[in-house]
């Protein structure tokens, strides 16, 4: 019995020293240099860096998720299950991939959650003007009373048994773009966390999200710079220290047509089928997901500086910097003791209690 039980204790044993050395965190080694990719894809840049050492591979995945994405989602490209909604409208539902599903659903969240101010079916609107694209042009104002006949949200009837997507109207029109990007962003990071990739930054032209810590060590955060609104990409008009974060960023003068002088940008007013006109030039949102911080983005241009702060700090975990056209900047109490504004940016920091 003594020889018995001097070996189930030694099996004990070696089964505790087993488990100890299963759950024992790997050693990640993290470069000090990426392995880095950069795209024209969707209209614009997508970057990916990844410093884990031996990932390399995986920057070719999560770029081959992104060129399967824009496929799906784009309305600017014929066959895309967005296109094939659109044509359907008034006369049937269209089923469609898990993927456009969820961003729709989602793009109906934030419509609803803002009253329109994000409206998922701007589509007819941002076709007519066709901003950012070499045919774009001024309508008249018959046409714009036209289309705007057929923005309307509440018109966009989604099946979640079925699957299915339904615009109510004939000449509805769904537009993802204002938040495809930060969905297509989160999916990226899905892609690098199933690789297990630690250390990493994503950036799909102004949505950027940084994984983990900074390859200065593990203690250490990312400094993030916020895209000046006024200025070329990759220009920054103050920093803040961030890890497993998505910063987007919304700006008047990132896309606009200029016409008689007068420039149009291209976040449009869904009551006006104008671009929105208050006293916001960009907004740099930071939440956990990029498909959050695109939908904020474009909700809080249609509230204003003053609404917009106070629709941000009624939500959980996310936080805003306002650009206003006169050059002041706003932020949300949450990042009171982290973002800094850059001393030559030519911005100051505004004062909240004189907004109107």
């Amino acid at each position: 019995m003594k020889k018995k039980n001097a070996y189930l204790a030694f099996f004990v044993l070696i089964a505790i020293l087993f488990f100890s050395a299963c759950s024992k965190k790997e050693e990640v080694k993290v470069n000090k240099e990426p392995y880095s990719d950069r795209q024209t894809l969707m209209g614009t840049y997508v970057e990916i860096r990844v410093y884990d050492d031996g990932k390399k591979a995986t920057v070719a995945k999560a770029f081959a998720r992104v060129k399967e994405l824009d496929k799906e989602i784009t309305i600017n490209q014929k066959g895309s299950e967005v296109d094939a909604i659109n044509d359907a409208a008034g006369v049937k539902p269209v089923k469609v991939s898990k993927d456009v599903y969820t961003l729709i659903k989602k793009a109906y969240a934030y419509s609803k959650d803002s009253r329109g101010g994000f409206d998922l079916a701007i589509g007819s609107i941002t076709q007519l003007w066709r901003i950012g694209f070499p045919d774009a042009r001024k309508p008249s104002q018959a046409e714009i009373d036209q289309q705007l006949k057929y923005v309307d949200y509440r018109k966009v009837k989604l099946n979640d048994k079925e699957q299915t997507v339904y615009l109510e109207e004939k000449g509805m029109k769904i537009d993802l773009g204002a938040i495809a990007k930060g969905y297509i962003t989160d999916e990226v990071v899905k892609v690098l966390k199933k690789n297990q990739v630690t250390t990493a930054v994503v950036d799909l032209g102004g949505n950027v999200y940084v994984l983990g810590h900074s390859p200065r060590g593990e203690d250490a955060d990312w400094t993030v710079g916020i895209q000046d609104p006024n200025k070329s990409r990759n220009t920054v008009l103050g920093t803040v220290i961030e890890r497993n974060k998505t910063l987007v960023t919304s700006g008047i003068y990132e896309r606009y047509l200029e016409v008689d002088g007068k420039k149009y940008h291209h976040l449009f007013d869904s009551r006006t089928g104008y671009p929105f006109d208050n006293d916001i030039a960009g907004v740099t949102i930071i939440a956990d997901k990029s498909v959050d911080g695109d939908g904020l983005s474009t909700a809080v241009f249609s509230m204003g500086v003053k609404k917009g702060l106070e629709y941000v700090e009624s939500l959980d975990d996310v936080d805003a910097i306002f650009v206003t056209k006169a050059d002041k900047v706003y932020i949300t109490k949450g990042i009171k003791d982290n973002f800094v504004i850059g001393k030559d940016s030519g911005y100051t920091m505004g004062n909240r209690n004189k907004l109107k």
